[in-house]
């Protein structure tokens, strides 16, 4: 049994928590949270107990943490995780800054412990089997990407100001899997979007509608598309065109039920927002590092991962600001 504390009894945390329950090979060991009466909440609902600031990182009760608190904070917790020797899963980002990513990865890379970013979009039953076909060779050599994140609605401004802008916050997913699914690195970057949702998302330098343009090691061309707000439900899509051929891991319905009638045909619509549609990846995710543990395998999305896609969603800003195409510095 792999002895697991939560750090983060927000949204995100709870899912954690459902998760790490549930899980057969996981020992729950408990929650810390700032706000202690969130997390004696939580913890009472999955059996567990609210943890301190000390005990969150006592290695003689813990193996390993899961770090689900607000941003700002997932530099230090990666540190002390790693000062006290213990795996560690963390959601992105590693730190809000690239520079400091950078400087906590080096820490943690020479600790030594296990440690893993939860990006759990690697874990869709269909993104997953496109990556195999490409990886296999399925579609001969990569030629075009195109890929799509478009959620229902638009967060809140207050959330936006302090996201990192979409780049960094939604399309940094799609960074991710672009360098899993190809096996390639991008090396340039160029970015148009607007402020069509809400024009006051200008004002501090964000947009809710973009396309990123990228340029992989092979010269193959990359287009994403990013788009806070639908009005027609989740939308996510990727298509890969190969020099043989053509993989697409399709939208998602709420159903592959359809009716037929007198001139019409009737069928299910998407998924009302991003989280209905992603919620099996976050258990598949967790399994995956439980499973990595236990065989004393690399994790399979790592820290050195996720520092690279916020280097790429560090250059589609500038890339935003500028007009200009920009290049990628790992």
């Amino acid at each position: 049994m792999q002895r697991f504390a939560l750090i983060g009894a927000g949204f995100i945390g709870t899912v954690h928590a459902q998760n790490l329950a549930a899980h057969p090979g996981i020992e729950f060991v408990g929650i810390h949270d700032v706000a202690e009466a969130r997390a004696q909440e939580l913890a009472a609902r999955f059996g567990t107990r609210s943890l301190s600031a000390a005990e969150v990182f006592d290695p003689a009760t813990v193996d390993a943490v899961f770090i689900a608190s607000s941003t700002d904070t997932h530099a230090v917790h990666l540190r002390s995780a790693a000062d006290a020797g213990l795996a560690v899963m963390c959601e992105k980002p590693i730190a809000p800054d690239l520079a400091e990513a950078r400087a906590v990865v080096d820490y943690v890379t020479a600790s030594g412990v296990p440690a893993m970013l939860d990006f759990n979009r690697r874990y869709d039953r269909d993104h997953a089997g496109l990556q195999r076909v490409v990886r296999k060779g399925g579609v001969g050599a990569v030629e075009l990407v195109q890929m799509s994140t478009r959620g229902p609605s638009l967060p809140p401004i207050e959330y936006l100001r302090v996201s990192g802008g979409q780049m960094a916050d939604q399309t940094v997913h799609f960074f991710d899997l672009l360098r899993w699914i190809t096996g390639q690195e991008p090396v340039s970057v160029a970015v148009q979007g607007s402020a069509l949702v809400d024009p006051s998302i200008a004002e501090f330098g964000d947009v809710d509608t973009s396309v990123a343009t990228l340029t992989l090691e092979s010269g193959a061309i990359v287009e994403i598309d990013s788009v806070r707000r639908t009005g027609y439900g989740y939308d996510e899509r990727i298509e890969v065109m190969g020099s043989t051929g053509l993989v697409e891991s399709r939208r998602n319905r709420t159903s592959n039920v359809a009716v037929y009638g007198a001139g019409a045909v009737t069928e299910a619509g998407l998924h009302p927002g991003w989280f209905e549609r992603v919620q099996p990846t976050y258990a598949l995710a967790l399994a995956a590092f439980v499973e990595a543990l236990e065989a004393g395998h690399p994790a399979p999305a790592t820290l050195e991962d996720g520092l690279r896609a916020q280097a790429i969603a560090e250059a589609a800003t500038r890339a935003l600001r500028s007009g200009r195409t920009e290049a990628i510095e790992y």
